[in-house]
């Protein structure tokens, strides 16, 4: 049985899913209508981490297993949550894949499991699950994942070999210095002073201690401290993002800002807290799945793309096993469906849903897992 019959039946779940929107490690009501209508399907399935669902179809002849994730938690709103980052097409993609492997399964050769993971926007379900071990539990050898994104047109996908997003990490820097009257600024050691010196030196960090032919972004975006405008501040806080894709450069990035906290505490007779909060892995492309990837579905079809200096958790399942991840175009400038991932007013058309099955589809059918 072909897939056109899901195209109505995904944009259903859609709907459905949008409105139930939750925000990462709470995705009950999310998780219960996943789960629900893979009973209805007759797939057996296991939950992990009270919101994360796994489960294996096997196949007749299976020389590999291969896996697909979907994440499944929605942004914070003024609403409370909402889907603003495609995460409810996600899901409607991946379900759609399974009733069709479903209603194939007499075709069906190897074995396929799918993860529909939770805290993609917060603090990494995947490397959660990872840790659980389930790659290793299910015996993966591959895996698969998309994310739509407005910044390919309807009809493409953004993918390439190699680095596809970056690693991120966060940064909380601060500064203690000695309060005083603002009037009388030699006996005080001002904060806002050396955290503005301090934002100034961290540039230095990309623009002269990173190769240029490396991406690298240090942006600090909130600076806090102080109490009135007399008085001269005795702490300040800066905190900011740290993006690259060599661990390495990573490596220097945090090195060097250490290095300048030592020399601003001997030089402003200060104290310098650092506080590194690790990230996402760079998402990584297996540059043997790019090439069956890009034979599968059709050169013409994949949109030239750099890497991004956005970040997701599909990297931690990269680092255990060969990983594709790639952009699943949804730009439609005539209808509007041109706002950026995160923004209150992001949407898109639902017609991408059946793109985005055929392209799985495309695939387990070159790669012979499914006649």
């Amino acid at each position: 049985m072909g897939i056109t019959h899901l195209e109505e039946i995904m944009k259903n779940h859609r709907h459905n899913l949008h409105s139930l929107a939750e925000l990462s490690h709470v995705e009950f009501k999310t998780a219960k209508y996943i789960r629900d209508y893979l009973d209805k399907l007759g797939v057996e399935y296991e939950t992990l981490l009270e919101t994360a669902t796994v489960g294996i179809i096997k196949g007749k002849n299976p020389k590999k297993t291969i896996a697909f994730r979907s994440d499944i938690d929605a942004l914070p709103s003024p609403k409370g949550a909402e889907h603003l980052c495609g995460h409810d097409g996600h899901m409607s993609i991946l379900l759609g894949l399974i009733e069709y492997i479903v209603e194939n399964k007499e075709k069906l050769n190897d074995n396929i499991v799918f993860i529909f993971q939770p805290a993609e926007e917060d603090t990494g379900g995947a490397k959660r699950l990872v840790d659980a071990g389930v790659l290793k539990k299910y015996n993966v050898d591959e895996i698969y994942g998309l994310h739509i994104h407005p910044d390919f047109q309807e009809g493409y996908v953004g993918c390439k070999a190699g680095y596809l997003m970056s690693q991120n990490g966060e940064l909380n820097i601060d500064i203690i210095g000695k309060g005083g009257h603002g009037a009388i600024p030699q006996n005080a050691v001002d904060a806002v002073l050396i955290g503005a010196n301090f934002i100034t030196s961290l540039q230095s960090i990309i623009s002269r201690n990173i190769d240029p032919m490396e991406g690298a972004v240090l942006t600090i975006g909130k600076i806090s401290g102080g109490t009135a405008r007399n008085i001269i501040a005795e702490k300040v806080r800066l905190e900011g993002t740290m993006r690259c894709f060599n661990p390495e450069v990573y490596e220097t990035i945090i090195n060097h800002i250490k290095e300048f906290a030592k020399g601003f505490e001997i030089s402003y007779n200060c104290h310098v807290n650092l506080e590194f909060i690790g990230g996402y892995l760079a998402v990584n492309n297996d540059e043997k799945l790019f090439e069956e990837f890009e034979k599968a579905i059709g050169k013409e079809k994949i949109a030239k793309t750099s890497p991004l200096m956005i970040s997701e958790d599909f990297s931690f399942y990269q680092k255990e096993v060969p990983g594709l991840f790639f952009m699943l175009g949804a730009r439609n400038e005539e209808k509007g469906y041109v706002n950026a991932l995160h923004n209150l007013n992001f949407n898109f058309n639902e017609d991408i849903l059946i793109n985005g099955l055929k392209i799985y589809e495309t695939l387990l059918k070159y790669k012979k897992s499914i006649g």
